[in-house]
């Protein structure tokens, strides 16, 4: 029997694969061994891409995986292997592309057919265990993949040899064009998006409907230089709909996945770091923007649900909240009136369920309800009783699985939030969370000066880190810096960046970045996307980075950040232009472009009221920094004026006079 006849996902750092080590199938992990074994025995690689909180991937699991029929037809035939898209994206990207172009769609599980040099030749996603809807078994396309590969190998040679043709022709990233990043471009994206607008219940499109969450950030950006109340009000429209609906946990704050209506009323029921840190940055925006007590109380609940549910032992943070508890979907969020009564008491548990829209009907499955909040409660002390009623009594429910791998990219998204939102609310322990988080992963996934992408408790994994890793945790040590004035942010921030220039830059094409570095495994093209998505693409975070680096760095590294920053911007304006909803993230980068960045330092003997005022009052992207004069770069040459705190607020080079007062620095914000 040869070693490898048998599942090695045992010792893997990815949750998701270790939820498959027990699976009959010979599960081996992406690398050159099992690339090597599909050679030598001459078969097709089945790759299969899923991760940990993704629904359809259990029961892919469930139905094919766990059956030794299906195994053993799999193992016969085929080498196969489990990735996880989480701790993988590189590969992800290359064969999501492929399913797409092949396929006309995406989505987990994710399952490709490869050539042992890795070409795939034959995607889809998830195949049922019988024929249903259209869609053939898993078995029946286990057999005909079989049968294609051993009687018309010239035919899959064919296949493969055109699906990479077509991968590496759509991996030149966006084309040059004339088109420049300005206010007016801006302004023209803001009004597409709004034309977008679902204005009766909030957000874009139809079912299912995602939170579009750094689309709300770059509105509100666009609003604070424009004034346009009609973009605040896509903002205030979308912000309330989702915190009232079902996608909102109301019991225990956070947000879900997505929802399977229009509305925002049933939530697929994962809930996913990234979602979570890019929503709490916007509400924590929107809340000091505008004082609304809706995005205060939902930055308040979000913030408890990262520290409560998703925070490992060492003070990072976990990807993911499965979708599903114990095989079913809502089993720990639901509740039908009679279970609120049972908790509450008739009175109360009456009151709840006009509270928290809860039917007879239900608006889930079997009667029961997801709980809303349509409007405010006339109680809010009985309200805050009874919700903490409740989620003491859910606690003792079962509860969802967790994945506990600490992704590098999101913790830095988790990192910026916390640390804007505690700086911009007044709230320092947040800043003191975004720092643990920060110290964790700077001494765990940085070997050898590079990042790793995710680690598991004390174990970082093997997978080198992609640009979103170094963009988005620089952008996060940026914000601590501004929020603390620690200059080993910087310098750690700084030493990244520097890292990311040299190694996923494209030399051809400036201002272009690649997904992986330059020596990292080669795959059959090297991935590259500068569209936001669920995530802001690892291109928009570095350009947030770097342009918040060039305003705070020393002279020698402030012009190249610079330099680069824009080129980035002048690539992605088309993008702006065309698919302006597809560039959420950016829209926020270039909007802080547009105004300078506007800096805003403030020079200080100490605890400063004035240093407190300009992180309440600046604008989303503004770069605020406070310390004794002299301090820092920002602060060079910037004296304390009459004895007491001063805030100097500049435009790229242009600088007002000196402010001394709460008053005189929101009116220089102003301008």
């Amino acid at each position: 029997m040869d070693p490898r006849e048998h599942n090695t996902l045992a010792g893997s750092t990815s949750p998701y694969l270790r939820q498959h080590a027990d699976n009959p199938v010979h599960w081996q992990q992406w690398g050159p061994e099992a690339t090597e074994w599909a050679r030598e025995r001459d078969v097709p690689i089945l790759l299969s891409i899923g991760y940990s909180a993704c629904h359809w991937c259990h029961v892919m699991a469930h139905e094919s995986f766990e059956d030794e029929a299906v195994a053993s037809l799999m193992n016969e035939h085929f080498v196969c292997v489990k990735v996880d898209r989480e701790e993988r994206p590189d590969l992800d990207a290359v064969y999501m592309n492929a399913t797409v172009a092949m396929t006309g769609q995406g989505g987990w599980p994710m399952t490709c057919f490869l050539t042992p040099d890795g070409a795939p030749f034959y995607c889809g996603t998830y195949y049922p265990a019988e024929p249903r809807g259209g869609m053939p078994s898993f078995t029946q396309v286990l057999g005909a993949i079989a049968d294609t590969w051993r009687d018309r190998r010239g035919d899959v040679d064919d296949a493969a040899a055109s699906v990479v043709a077509e991968l590496r022709r759509g991996a030149g990233g966006i084309p040059e064009g004339d088109v420049r990043v300005t206010a007016d471009l801006l302004d023209a994206a803001a009004g597409t998006v709004l034309r977008d607008e679902d204005a009766e219940r909030g957000g874009f499109g139809g079912a299912p409907k995602f939170p579009p969450s750094a689309l709300m950030e770059g509105l509100l950006r666009t609003y604070e230089r424009s004034g346009d109340a009609d973009v605040l009000g896509v903002v205030t429209r979308t912000a309330s709909a989702m915190a009232r609906g079902g996608i909102y946990d109301q019991l225990g704050g956070g947000f879900a996945r997505y929802s399977v209506d229009a509305a925002w009323v049933v939530p697929h029921f994962e809930k996913m770091l990234y979602d979570n840190a890019q929503l709490l940055r916007a509400y924590a925006h929107l809340g000091r923007r505008t004082g609304s007590d809706l995005a205060v109380r939902v930055t308040e609940e979000t913030v408890g649900f990262l520290l409560r549910d998703l925070r490992t032992g060492n003070g990072s943070f976990a990807s993911a909240l499965d979708a599903d508890t114990e095989g079913v979907e809502g089993l720990t969020y639901v509740w039908t009136p009679e279970q609120l009564v049972e908790v509450l008491g008739p009175d109360d548990g009456q009151w709840a369920a006009r509270v928290f829209a809860v039917t007879a009907g239900g608006t889930f499955e079997a009667g029961a309800s997801v709980l809303q909040l349509p409007r405010d409660p006339d109680d809010w002390d009985r309200w805050r009783r009874i919700r903490d009623t409740l989620l003491a009594r859910r606690a003792t429910r079962p509860q969802p699985g967790r994945d506990d791998k600490v992704v590098t990219a999101w913790n830095g998204l988790a990192i910026t939030a916390l640390a804007e939102a505690g700086a911009g609310l007044g709230r320092p322990e947040w800043v003191d969370a975004a720092a643990e988080c920060a110290r964790v992963v700077l001494d765990l996934h940085v070997v050898d000066g590079r990042l790793r992408r995710a680690s598991l408790g004390t174990s970082v994994g093997e997978p080198a880190g992609v640009l979103e890793d170094y963009a988005c945790l620089a952008t996060g040590l940026l914000a601590l810096y501004q929020a603390t004035g620690g200059t080993e942010w910087l310098a750690h921030a700084q030493s990244l960046l520097d890292r990311a220039l040299i190694h996923f830059a494209d030399d051809e094409r400036p201002g272009s970045w690649f997904d992986t570095a330059d020596d990292a495994e080669t795959l059959v093209t090297r991935p590259r996307d500068p569209v936001d998505g669920a995530t802001p693409s690892g291109a928009s975070c570095l350009a947030e980075a770097l342009l918040t680096a060039a305003a705070v760095a020393g002279a020698d590294a402030s012009g190249r950040y610079a330099t680069a920053a824009a080129a980035s911007l002048d690539r992605v304006a088309l993008l702006l232009e065309r698919a302006p909803r597809s560039a959420g993230h950016w829209l926020a980068v270039a909007e802080a472009s547009v105004r300078g960045p506007i800096q805003v330092a403030v020079a200080t003997d100490g605890d400063s009221a004035l240093l407190r005022e300009a992180r309440r009052l600046a604008p989303g992207g503004a770069v605020v920094v406070g310390g004794e004069p002299d301090s820092s770069p920002l602060l060079a040459d910037r004296p304390l004026v009459g004895g007491t705190s001063a805030a100097y607020v500049c435009r790229g080079f242009v600088c007002d006079r000196p402010v001394s007062t709460a008053e005189d620095l929101a009116a220089a914000l102003s301008r």
